[in-house]
């Protein structure tokens, strides 16, 4: 059974292609330490809600735009293992510099219940 770490961010829209690098850039590390897939979405469609949603969740500012992703790996045990790793690989040094606040970053590994 595949698990899937999922997680939201609001970023700069300014800063829109130096996420795209950044992100790029991290999941070539991720897929080398056994993820399968890696998906990045940029917010085009993200309402106001009346009591929560997705911009208040990280409190997106009005120049901050949403980004919506996931990491499926194969288990999580593969998932566990590849952030031991990555945490003690040299190259990680290259994303201390993230295009993002990632103190308001929202995060969570998954159990899928459905895939059709």
């Amino acid at each position: 059974m595949s698990y899937i770490e999922g997680y939201v961010v609001a970023v700069p829209a300014a800063s829109k292609d130096s996420y795209k690098s950044h992100a790029n850039a991290a999941a070539k590390l991720l897929k080398e330490f056994g993820a399968t897939r890696v998906v990045e979405c940029w917010g085009d469609d993200v309402p106001d809600g009346k009591i929560t949603d997705f911009r208040m969740s990280v409190k997106a500012k009005e120049d901050e735009t949403v980004v919506f992703s996931w990491i499926e790996f194969p288990s999580k045990e593969i998932r566990n293992t590849a952030h031991s790793s990555m945490m003690s690989d040299p190259r990680m040094k290259a994303f201390s510099d993230m295009p993002f606040d990632g103190k308001r970053m929202i995060y969570g590994g998954f159990v899928p219940l459905l895939d059709v």
